[in-house]
């Protein structure tokens, strides 16, 4: 079941266009990852989705819930997503405990008080629950903006940049939130730079650099990479021992069928010269940086 549809959202504010047409679908259950570089629009694309911008042109579906222009989803669309913002913006004097049944009570939650003891338990805050909200370390504070997100037990969480200005220990911890929530299949877009937040978290990403320049889904598959000393050629009888052989410059990546030292023994009856031979996943950013190189080659980034 899809859970966003996004069909040619556009936004710009002062006549300069944050980003243009727009689309692309995340299922119920997934993890979604918005990418691109600063100002590439995947803030303010996260932000249509959420309801707090309308966008000039495009429709999106959230939730069950329909954006467009001039109608930005209003009080039925908040009901039903979560929003982690880039500066939460809680009250300093308030405990976490206090500013989370506040929040809680103006989310329309059910049992304020409940769900933000629950949630202090959840994220490891109870012994700090009474502490001012100024007086907790950045990761507490974002571990709180997290639980204040899901205070109304939504049906989409929108995660803008959760680890920004995190120090390790801090972007552990947060991280490590990040992964229980899509351990229970919560559906959430997580809009960020970092390549390795993507690829741990998400099944799949957006590039985003004004437009959309792909949606690409991670790869889980290992491969074989086979270096060579020189380009080869595989032969024909390749075929029986892999499900898949890519040359790639001097090296040939495979999907295999057959157990390694058989492949490596057939490549050598046939002539290859072989340097090493190793395992291999594809890495989000080689994708990444050659979609980068596009985008700088048609003007979008500089």
């Amino acid at each position: 079941m899809i859970a966003i549809e996004t069909k040619g959202l556009s936004k710009s504010f002062g006549g300069r266009p944050a980003c243009t047409g727009i689309s692309f679908e995340v299922a119920r259950g997934e993890v979604f990852g918005l990418l691109g570089p600063n100002g590439a629009g995947k803030t303010t694309t996260l932000r249509m989705l959420a309801g707090l911008y309308a966008p000039d042109s495009g429709t999106a579906r959230v939730a069950g819930v329909d954006i467009g222009p001039g109608k930005p989803g209003g009080p039925d669309l908040r009901r039903k997503v979560g929003l982690l913002t880039e500066q939460p913006g809680f009250y300093d004097r308030l405990t976490a405990r206090e500013n989370l049944i506040f929040f809680g009570k103006l989310y329309g939650a059910a049992d304020a008080p409940g769900r933000a003891t629950k949630l202090l338990n959840r994220f490891a805050l109870r012994s700090h629950a009474d502490r001012p909200f100024a007086e907790l370390s950045r990761g507490m504070k974002q571990k709180l903006a997290i639980a204040r997100a899901l205070l109304h037990e939504p049906e989409v969480i929108f995660l803008d940049e959760p680890t920004v200005g995190l120090d390790p220990e801090a972007t552990r911890e947060v991280r490590s939130v990040i992964a229980e929530l899509a351990a229970e299949r919560a559906t959430i877009v997580l809009c960020t730079h970092h390549l390795d937040e993507v690829e741990r978290l998400c099944s799949r990403a957006a590039f985003i650099a004004g437009r959309l320049l792909a949606v690409h889904e991670m790869s889980r598959k290992e491969l074989l990479k086979v270096e060579l000393a020189q380009p080869f050629s595989p032969p024909a009888a390749m075929e029986a021992l892999c499900k898949s052989i890519e040359l790639r410059g001097n090296s040939l990546f495979i999907d295999p069928l057959a157990e390694v030292p058989d492949i490596v023994a057939a490549l050598a009856a046939a002539g290859a010269r072989i340097v090493s031979v190793s395992p291999h996943r594809d890495r989000l950013e080689e994708a990444w940086l050659q979609l980068s190189q596009e985008a700088r080659k048609q003007g979008l980034t500089a």
